[in-house]
């Protein structure tokens, strides 16, 4: 299991203390955030052979904590060979990225690509594991499609908040009206976020994808706490019921 402490170390000598800081209480948050994930990539990598090349994908990046930190605690003590490549859409996110990098001294290969998540060509062709921390609203979409479409062996996704951006959200919403819903925000926006939960998990399995959804830290630690975690099986009796329910989910919302 990974530490928590060491997450902060890395993160104070990769990000902070190079801009002449300390650690916020919000670093240090977001350090629990990053040793759950890494302790679920660490689970995933457990399913490889130790001969096999390992292509991790952290999409939506940010500042590729994700990525770089499975390289130096993950990747780095077990040798194995690796490549690790972070997608972000920011500029200014990607220098940070690419400053870290130099500063981390991995035997790993890192690549920083600047890119929207849904741009097909910055994503590789053959993937071991994506994982997404926080990828916020149509960008986890996103990355469930990227994922399915590269046949990825592990989809490791943590999305953030719902928005009208998102088109099963904006259904959702006209649904929750049309049924008498109350307005309320604690109660529509629940409704709304299980109906957005339920298409992504049953899409996932549909392709192929076994599907848990756990809670990777708690949820003092951000409301943000549910993890998809997807291994790609593609169990056909598991497959075609699921895309039954899911055509039936989007039937309902057709028919709002």
């Amino acid at each position: 299991m990974i530490q928590t402490s060491d997450v902060e170390r890395w993160l104070d000598r990769l990000y902070v203390a190079a801009e002449g800081a300390g650690l916020r209480r919000e670093d240090r948050r977001k350090a629990c955030e990053i040793a759950g994930m890494l302790d679920e990539i660490d689970r995933a990598l457990g399913r490889f052979s130790r001969r096999s090349e390992i292509v991790l994908v952290d999409a939506a990046a940010g500042k590729s904590y994700v990525g770089l930190l499975s390289a130096k605690l993950l990747l780095d003590p077990l040798r194995r060979r690796a490549r690790v490549i972070a997608i972000e859409r920011e500029p200014e996110r990607v220098q940070a990225s690419l400053r870290a990098v130099e500063r981390l001294d991995s035997s790993s290969s890192i690549e920083c690509r600047q890119a929207e998540v849904t741009c097909g060509e910055a994503w590789p062709r053959e993937i071991s594991i994506v994982a997404a921390l926080h990828a916020c609203g149509p960008a986890a979409d996103a990355v469930i499609e990227r994922s399915i479409a590269a046949r990825a062996r592990f989809l490791l996704l943590v999305p953030c908040c719902t928005s009208a951006a998102m088109p099963f959200a904006v259904h959702a919403g006209m649904q929750a009206e049309a049924m008498g819903i109350p307005r309320h925000a604690q109660v529509r926006r629940r409704y709304i976020q299980a109906m957005v939960d339920a298409e992504r998990t049953l899409r996932l399995e549909a392709a192929g994808f076994e599907t848990e959804v756990v809670e990777f830290v708690a949820p003092s630690v951000t409301p943000h706490n549910l993890l998809w975690r997807s291994r790609l099986v593609g169990e056909q009796r598991r497959m075609r019921a699921a895309e039954t329910a899911w055509q039936k989910l989007k039937q309902i919302q057709a028919n709002r």
